[in-house]
């Protein structure tokens, strides 16, 4: 990907300069007060929709997935991305999609905020197969425990109230 700007080279030749990066995202978010309305029938079409946002950016989405109140987002972002411009895109138009073809009938909104940790290429695979296997997951782990475990993992201090 280059950005156009030009830049010389000890021996004077012109050269094209490039951005080039390697920043995976493991991100999540829930339903306003985590309300259980993701039903599992439609829960595909709702990861497809937020696939084709992914893509519009120039980002690459490596997993998808969730349960009845959050969801998973494992995907590297194109250098001119904002995190937060990403997430707030997909909030906002999954939104007003899932209202307006009423995908889930009792969905309200997004809550506030959002977990997002970055990871490394090792991890990969790793964190492709816990999005998977996230229904099985959560038969042992709670949401919320999962994302306290998740900010502790990452070192990440969190006021409790968010979970109450």
């Amino acid at each position: 990907m280059g950005n156009g700007k030009q830049q010389t080279n000890p021996t004077g030749v012109a050269q094209q300069m490039s951005t080039y990066t390697q920043i995976l995202y493991h991100i999540v978010f829930a339903t306003k007060n985590r309300e259980p309305v993701l039903r599992k029938d439609r829960r595909e079409d709702l990861y497809k929709y937020v696939w084709g946002i992914i893509q519009k950016r120039d980002c690459h989405l490596y997993r998808i997935g969730g349960i009845e109140d959050h969801i998973h987002i494992l995907c590297s972002l194109h250098p001119s991305i904002a995190l937060a411009d990403l997430v707030k895109e997909i909030k906002v138009a999954t939104s007003g999609w899932i209202k307006e073809n009423k995908v889930f009938p009792h969905f309200g909104h997004w809550q506030n905020g959002y977990g997002a940790f970055t990871c490394s290429i090792e991890s990969r695979e790793r964190i492709i197969e816990y999005i998977k296997r996230q229904e099985q997951h959560h038969a042992q782990e709670s949401a919320p425990d999962e994302l306290r475990r998740l900010l502790a993992e990452a070192h990440i201090d969190y006021d409790q109230k968010y979970f109450e």
